[in-house]
């Protein structure tokens, strides 16, 4: 199976969607499994958690399709360049979202054994709109990693949007110049 050709254009293209897939994949696990444990626990999952659940579920199975499309060559890439800047927005309102409460605290701090994911994201839920972030209830290292872990992640994934973004807005532009080139041979040749 050959893919398109369309150069180092096209081979950033794929190895940014590649990155962008094993950082997608990688926050989903990691927050449905802290949406698990806390219905186990039988608390409501914060909207932080299920608001990162849904842009990343989105994401990825939008990037499943465009790369699709684009193996097939049939990617309108404007549309994909105008959906790329959507996702970035979303994902920057994700990492910031995330983030802001889990920038202050220091996991290193924090003990090993005591605490489980759902105090820790129920205290997450009541700790947001708090100016001392640093009082987190029944948190647990581990936990206190994945968080930052997902909120890292997310800032990835924000320069990684823009990068794809703007890789394709390039190739939208590439294929245009090349279709106008069609064009005007094609005129010439009529025309002679």
């Amino acid at each position: 199976m050959q893919g398109p050709n369309f150069g180092a254009l096209g081979a950033t293209f794929t190895v940014v969607r590649a990155m962008q897939i094993v950082c997608l994949i990688s926050i989903i696990g990691m927050t449905a499994n802290f949406v698990s444990e806390m219905v186990a626990a039988e608390q409501k999952p914060p909207q932080v958690i299920i608001g990162t659940l849904s842009v990343t579920c989105i994401a990825t199975l939008y990037i499943a399709i465009t790369y699709i499309l684009y193996f097939d060559n049939i990617l309108p890439f404007l549309i994909a360049t105008g959906m790329d800047s959507l996702l970035l927005i979303a994902v920057i309102v994700v990492a910031v979202v995330v983030g802001k409460p889990l920038s202050y605290l220091d996991c290193k701090t924090l003990d090993d054994t005591n605490g489980s994911t759902a105090s820790f994201i129920a205290s997450v839920g009541l700790n947001v709109k708090k100016v001392n972030y640093w009082v987190w209830a029944g948190a647990s290292k581990t936990t206190c990693y994945e968080m930052k872990a997902i909120w890292g992640l997310s800032i990835a994934l924000c320069v990684l949007f823009s990068f794809s973004a703007i890789t394709s807005a390039c190739l939208w532009k590439r294929e245009k110049v090349a279709n106008v080139s069609k064009d005007v041979d094609t005129e010439s040749q009529n025309s002679g």
